[in-house]
């Protein structure tokens, strides 16, 4: 059944304002021109968070001068919230990371003299005052990432604790405003230099840790007991192995993706179900270019959320581990592939309650998407797929995704009173109607094949 529904998204025409996309468009894209780039990677942006309160919704993003917070609850009168200067910035900033406990947000850097900052979020949308910044225990991180049900941060890479760090886990539980530390794995774990040594990204569910370790491949640590941590599974050796950059485990916690940032090389799904014996099951990607590099990944659900550098956002159906497919993606660059060069898409955050996905891209800003409708459905609804009309409501444009089109297809529109109000036909090559000449109501949508076939849909225009 997957194999038929893949075919079905081949042809489902792009949406997007520009850009090349798939059941994707931009809702709403914020850059700023007068913001320095890096000396580096000619980035401007980097990190990507969300954050929700009160019914509002907030996109975090990072630069190389600092953070802005923006209100993108209404795209049509999107706010700017706040904007935290961080401690050091310019063009040697490549490198921001976010997360956020019990309505706080934690920023580091991973460039400079850089600090650890805490924001507290309960003032929004007024205002993110800063209610920690010091570098006494952070100095610099590559990644950070919360354990919420513990009350631990991960701190990956940099400079933490006064000497280079590997990987250190914070206490947050107590007091969100005031961490202590809790390990530094390189000097409190006899065995980590020697084995994990430098985490590059760290996921971590019920004191597990899974540690994307560069090309030394993944590490799975029982932190339980930080001070008596230990290795519980390891995959050293996979086909199309390079710089194991960062993964996320599936909310099944049956499976885990990762992503070697290495030119060419596929994301990997790996079954995690014995982590004496973890195995890989599986290995795709966007298949854009020789030179396309997967760089950041989130599981929502079944649904996995990549942020592919060159080729933009790409959104990957999981829910059968022997069919993986695309359902969606949103080009977010206009950057040439190139061997060498890391630009484009940088991060993705898919969890606001509205739907929307926020993506950061390295040149181009922020960006808010709409999900895949695909997303929407679950398996049952995809099953029995023949006519998919979104969204719906619709306010004047109308999307059709169909098992049930042929060359000889035409659509046709009543009201409820039977009288026909629109005519014509559909084909691959058109799968949006326009409907904005129609009056606000109930109507009804049939599409009709030459041998006597039909299939109709109730529809509701505002």
């Amino acid at each position: 059944m997957k194999s038929f529904f893949t075919l079905i998204f081949l042809f489902v025409l792009s949406f997007s304002m520009a850009q090349n996309s798939l059941n994707m468009e931009a809702l709403y894209q914020w850059s700023d021109p007068s913001l320095p780039s890096s000396i580096w990677h000619d980035n401007t942006y980097n990190e990507i968070w969300g954050y929700e309160n009160a019914g509002r919704e907030y996109a975090i993003i990072g630069s190389t001068m600092g953070t802005h917070i923006f209100d993108v609850t209404d795209l049509t009168s999107v706010d700017t919230v706040d904007f935290i200067p961080g401690k050091i910035q310019g063009g040697v900033i490549v490198h921001r990371d976010y997360d956020t406990y019990k309505d706080h947000l934690y920023i580091v850097a991973d460039e400079g003299s850089s600090s650890l900052q805490i924001l507290d979020l309960t003032y929004l949308p007024d205002s993110a005052p800063v209610v920690y910044d010091s570098d006494s225990l952070i100095r610099r991180a590559h990644n950070i990432f919360i354990d919420t049900a513990a009350g631990w941060m991960y701190a990956c890479g940099g400079h933490a604790n006064g000497s280079s760090n590997y990987l250190s886990i914070y206490d947050l539980s107590a007091d969100p405003e005031n961490p202590s530390l809790l390990v530094d794995c390189s000097n409190d774990l006899a065995f980590w230099n020697s084995s994990v040594a430098y985490v590059h990204d760290v996921y971590v569910r019920n004191d597990t840790a899974y540690c994307n370790a560069e090309s030394r491949g993944l590490f799975v640590v029982d932190f339980s007991d930080p001070l008596n941590a230990s290795i519980i599974g390891s995959l050293t050796s996979y086909p199309e192995s390079g710089y194991n950059h960062s993964g996320w485990l599936h909310p099944g916690g049956k499976y885990y993706a990762f992503a070697d940032e290495t030119h060419g090389k596929r994301i990997k799904y790996a079954d995690v179900t014995d982590l004496s014996n973890i195995t890989m099951i599986d290995l795709f990607g966007s298949d854009v270019h020789q030179f396309s590099i997967p760089h950041n990944l989130i599981f929502k659900g079944d649904i996995l959320y990549v942020s592919y550098y060159f080729d933009g956002v790409y959104v990957f159906d999981c829910s059968d581990t022997s069919n993986i497919f695309i359902i969606g993606y949103y080009d977010t660059s206009n950057r040439p592939h190139a061997s060498g060069k890391y630009e484009g898409c940088w991060g993705i955050y898919p969890f606001l309650s509205s739907g929307n996905i926020l993506a950061s891209d390295m040149q181009e800003g922020l960006f808010v998407l709409n999900t895949p409708i695909w997303t929407g459905l679950d398996a049952q609804s995809r099953d029995d797929l023949e006519f998919l009309a979104y969204p719906n409501p619709s306010s004047g444009s109308l999307n059709l995704i169909t098992s049930f089109l042929s060359d000889e297809t035409r659509f046709e529109i009543t009201d409820l009173n039977g009288q026909r109000i629109k005519t014509g036909e559909i084909s691959s090559t058109q799968t949006r109607l326009d409907l904005h000449d129609l009056s606000g109501g109930v109507y009804f949508i049939t599409l009709m094949q030459e041998d006597g076939d039909r299939i109709s849909k109730r529809i509701v225009l505002n």
